[in-house]
């Protein structure tokens, strides 16, 4: 029932994207989950339904359409990264509907903020984590995106900004929304080692998911 832990290092977006849908096929009943632990090159990924023109100047970084929800985000070096190759109906008598599923993704994230002594929150119709007070009161810390195919098994997942460079998130309406404020750990004061938060996050998210 407990996933496994997988840290890929740093690894090309378009590599990471590859694995994630090979193990996914190739998955069966028995095999185990996984949470995998990556840190992206700087890249852009748009989302299925995703508007292309939300990328407003791509500044030479890469582009990759790839079959998640949501619309366009980036990810790079600094930003915490974990896919989450779960298979939602594994629970016995308890199916792990997505919308559960989403809930406990962004609650890890809170729980992982607040070990930092930082307050994030939820917006209704907009995934992801935000700040809720202070300077950066409603910029956007963390992003999720996932896609859940039809046999119930998922991959891609969430990203937490720890110390970034933000600039690429100005040249592009992140998630589709203009003018959306993004922020890192870093920037609302927080000197934390990049591991320290990806081992964090993880290790919060095998917590509520096998709760």
């Amino acid at each position: 029932m407990t996933p496994i832990i997988i840290d890929r290092g740093f690894e090309p977006y378009e590599i990471s994207f590859a694995a994630m849908r090979a193990f996914t096929d190739a998955r069966t009943a028995e095999t185990p989950d996984e949470l995998w632990i990556v840190e992206h090159p700087a890249v852009f990924t748009l989302g299925l339904g995703a508007d292309p023109s939300h990328v407003l100047n791509a500044h030479d970084i890469p582009v990759v359409q790839t079959d998640r929800g949501g619309e366009v985000t980036y990810h790079g070096p600094g930003q915490v990264v974990i896919y989450l190759l779960m298979d939602l109906r594994r629970r016995p008598g308890a199916r792990l509907f997505a919308r559960e599923f989403v809930n406990k993704i962004e609650q890890s994230v809170i729980n992982t903020l607040h070990a930092y002594n930082l307050d994030g929150e939820r917006k209704p119709g907009a995934p992801g984590i935000y700040m809720c007070d202070g300077p950066w009161k409603g910029a956007k810390i963390a992003a999720l995106g996932l896609k859940v195919r039809g046999n119930g098994c998922t991959y891609h997942g969430v990203s937490l900004n720890v110390a970034m460079d933000l600039s690429p998130f100005s040249w592009i309406n992140p998630c589709g929304y203009e003018g959306l404020a993004t922020v890192d750990m870093k920037t609302v004061g927080v000197q934390a080692p990049l591991r320290d938060v990806q081992q964090a996050l993880a290790h919060n998210l095998t917590d509520l998911l096998t709760t």
